[in-house]
């Protein structure tokens, strides 16, 4: 067993999302084409000896594009509570040294603390050998989050119900997309009340997401949708006019993921994308960054010596 690994948390983008209306638990039943592209988080684990207590370190990463306060309590990071949920599983303590650093922005819309905690049970299974699988490690993360099922497998799928319903797809589209970072963010919580507030007849629909996905083609620009998006224009006000603004230089639609506020371009081919990404930049004074679509990468053994990297 390695004594640290290195795992990479890929950001998600919903390529469709229909929302239906609130349950009796608040939560509210989608159907949404998931795929993960390749802007990462970075976590490094190591494993501890027995009776030494966790520690855990998060910070930005030196190529962030957008950052803000990280004024979270650490036991409120999804990162540390996947770890915490193996250890309860378990029922034995897995000591360990978590070192994050984000590039994904908070309150983007774009599954980063969901993908933190994916990336923590495939890292915290694979320093421990435990041998959970895959499907239990997805069971798990479904009590952190919503989207955390899907992180544990990444790729393309279409995920319903809260989340936990996942059809796998054999392959990742080939996808080229900008991801632009507004300043504003769109926290969860007031995006799914305002979307309550905007459509009280709310109905998910299946059979529209299901329609979209197209195997090994490219996605279509024009037929990607999100029912949250109005939701989101409600939350944070300016963000309609970035997606107007952005869409004129793009000359083609502009969508939301997720709950925001992250806007996204769908582009031809990876030159198509890093020429969008300067142009936007450079215009409207917004980060942008060309992806392009990928699988979830495993942890592989950290390949530099600690001391490289100033660690403690």
């Amino acid at each position: 067993m390695p004594a640290s690994v290195l795992a990479l948390a890929p950001a998600k983008l919903n390529l469709a999302l229909s929302v239906g209306p609130a349950g009796v638990d608040g939560m509210h039943p989608i159907s949404s084409w998931m795929v993960t592209v390749d802007l990462h988080d970075e976590l490094l684990v190591t494993r501890l000896p027995e009776g030494s207590f966790s520690r855990y370190a998060i910070l930005w990463h030196d190529e962030a594009k957008r950052r803000s306060d990280i004024d979270w309590s650490i036991t409120k990071d999804l990162a540390v509570r996947a770890h915490l949920a193996l250890e309860r599983e378990l029922d034995r303590p897995l000591p360990v040294q978590l070192k994050l650093e984000k590039r994904i922005p908070v309150g983007g819309g774009l599954g980063g603390g969901s993908s933190n905690a994916a990336a923590m049970l495939h890292a915290v299974d694979r320093l421990y050998g435990l041998g959970l699988g895959i499907e239990r490690l997805a069971d798990l993360g479904h009590a952190i989050g919503s989207d955390v099922p899907f992180l544990v497998h990444g790729g393309s799928a279409v995920a319903e119900g809260l989340g936990e319903r996942i059809e796998r797809h054999p392959h990742v589209p080939p996808l080229h997309a900008v991801l632009v970072f507004p300043p504003e963010s769109c926290p969860t919580g007031p995006v799914y009340r305002a979307f309550d507030r905007l459509r009280p007849d709310a109905r998910v629909d299946p059979a529209r997401v299901r329609s979209l996905v197209r195997g090994d083609a490219p996605p279509d620009p024009a037929t990607c949708f999100n029912d949250l998006a109005p939701a989101a224009f409600d939350v944070a006000a300016a963000l309609a006019g970035h997606a107007r603004r952005v869409a004129e230089i793009a000359e083609r639609p502009a969508h939301v993921s997720g709950s925001g506020s992250t806007l996204f371009c769908l582009c031809d081919d990876p030159l198509h994308a890093e020429a969008l990404a300067n142009a936007i930049t450079a215009r409207l004074e917004l980060p942008a960054v060309a992806v392009r679509g990928c699988r979830r990468p495993d942890p592989i053994p950290d390949p530099e010596p600690r001391a490289s990297r100033g660690r403690t």
